[in-house]
């Protein structure tokens, strides 16, 4: 079963300062293809509307695809669970996809067998989100829209932190077999696993 796409809205997250890579990781090609193309291409097979929420309009326009639209990240630099609060009251979908820029080994059919989940779980679950070693994976999961008053709620309180706000909240862990698919290419030695890794070698492109 494929779930419908027209129920879920894709937000993705390029707002960060790449700190750790030493040059902006959204732009860094692999197998030939920016890493946030890779993601807006992803992110437009699992969903009918896409949002890039980033303060870099100029840097990433040439990037996205036809349904992306980019947003501005107001303020800037706030983290992602702010950022998120920002976009998700423009959501008309049912679910959100909340989606970080640097995924290079998810696919969309991955993204698709988690979305085939969405209908069996409870009203009372908000999120269907991957955890490993304890921690969420929280820009890899699945989000009700109507999450909105728990997490500006928990926001007013003076929280910012995904990881609190999952472990406060009704969520459903998603079973992730393949745990490479949540892999974040944030420095440049994550760089060299993603250019090595068998599928982006020259010599097998």
């Amino acid at each position: 079963m494929i779930y419908p796409k027209n129920e879920i809205t894709a937000i993705i997250l390029a707002g960060g300062r790449s700190s750790r890579m030493g040059q902006d990781k959204a732009l860094i090609s692999v197998a030939a293809v920016p890493l946030l193309r890779q993601i807006c291409d992803l992110a437009s097979c699992c969903a009918v509307k896409v949002y890039v929420v980033t303060p870099w309009h100029d840097r990433y326009q040439s990037l996205i695809t036809p349904s992306c639209v980019l947003l501005d990240e107001n303020p800037p630099f706030t983290g992602p669970l702010v950022s998120f609060s920002k976009v998700l009251p423009l959501v008309r979908t049912s679910w959100v996809l909340l989606l970080a820029c640097d995924l290079p080994f998810l696919t969309p059919s991955e993204v698709q067998e988690w979305a085939a989940r969405l209908p069996s779980l409870s009203q009372e679950t908000i999120a269907l989100v991957p955890r490993l070693d304890d921690r969420w994976h929280p820009l890899s999961a699945f989000y009700r829209s109507d999450c909105l008053s728990s997490l500006e709620d928990f926001i007013r309180a003076g929280g910012s932190s995904f990881q609190v706000w999952l472990d406060r909240s009704p969520v459903q862990i998603l079973p992730v077999t393949n745990p490479q698919v949540l892999f974040n290419c944030n420095t440049p030695e994550d760089l060299e696993i993603v250019i090595n890794a068998p599928n982006n070698r020259e010599d097998n492109s």
